[in-house]
């Protein structure tokens, strides 16, 4: 999944940092130049590489922070509770620190609930926020059939159930080592940590998040979508939709000539004007 970038070029350089937050290391990747700024944000058991094409495309034009959330990839895993609203807290903190005003952000998976609720609890800051995937305003049957996954992520066979939950987020056509990677990445991740997220992330309130949200939203989903967009509508009249063909779950890898289009899109026409940039409050 890692995407290796070359050349002396300022804009196109890369450089992979750490901030530390009251002793907790957060990595990040930031590369390119250019207004809005990016900020991307994997889902659950994922890391800031699962966006490599879209790092590949958006630094060209734009200033993109990939990062790692609390307990994933390169970032530090302490025993806690990970909620959307720390994974929020995080992040705000994060382009605090590096100067990152009025960003885009995208999130994929669950970090589409996460950019969710930046968007509700800092509204003026996101300039807009793009969802792939994402496990929003998700129907209650869905929610409930779930339920026995959510509680094999606490036995002693977690990583066998994880391993057999990650194999529906694929299809036939997908490539098969691009599956086994991602199935063997994910499956890695530290049980406490896993465990915790998915929890909180069930029982999330995407529905207040989207009411409370104001900005442009643009979601895209895969081959079978998750959210009901209906609903999701219906509290956040802004939104617009789009789906791929031929991609399960990880549309961002599996499909990038699809999904880089259409964010490019919503970015040349989606957008308010711009306005004075506004930093995060510091926390």
């Amino acid at each position: 999944m890692h995407l290796g970038i070359g050349g002396e070029d300022a804009k196109r350089r890369r450089v992979v940092h750490q901030l530390t937050r009251n002793g907790v290391a957060l990595f990040y990747d930031e590369t390119g130049q250019g207004d809005p700024p990016i900020l991307l944000v994997h889902g659950w058991c994922c890391d800031h590489t699962y966006f490599a094409p879209q790092i590949e495309h958006l630094r060209k034009e734009h200033r993109v922070v990939a990062v790692d959330l609390r307990g994933h990839g390169r970032s530090d895993k302490p025993r806690q509770e990970y909620t959307m609203e720390g994974f929020a807290d995080d992040l705000a903190w994060q382009c605090g620190q590096l100067g990152v005003a009025n960003p885009v952000v995208i999130g994929h998976s669950m970090g589409g609930a996460i950019a969710l609720e930046i968007a509700a609890r800092l509204p003026g800051w996101p300039a807009a926020i793009v969802l792939l995937d994402s496990g929003v305003l998700l129907p209650h049957t869905l929610v409930e059939g779930l339920q026995p996954f959510r509680r094999a992520l606490r036995t002693s066979h977690y990583r066998d159930a994880m391993r057999q939950y990650l194999t529906r987020f694929f299809l036939p056509t997908d490539a098969p080592a691009v599956k086994e990677r991602i199935v063997d990445a994910m499956s890695a991740a530290p049980q406490h940590v896993a465990a915790s997220a998915y929890e909180k992330w069930l029982r999330y309130d995407s529905a207040a998040a989207a009411t409370a949200c104001k900005v442009p939203v643009l979601a895209i989903s895969s081959a079978h979508p998750i959210a009901d967009l209906v609903r999701f509508r219906e509290l956040c009249p802004q939104l617009v939709t789009g789906q791929v063909v031929g991609s399960a779950h990880f549309i961002q890898l599996m499909v990038p000539e699809q999904v880089n289009p259409m964010i490019d899109r919503f970015l040349a026409i989606g957008l308010p004007r711009p306005q004075p940039a506004r930093r995060p409050p510091d926390g």
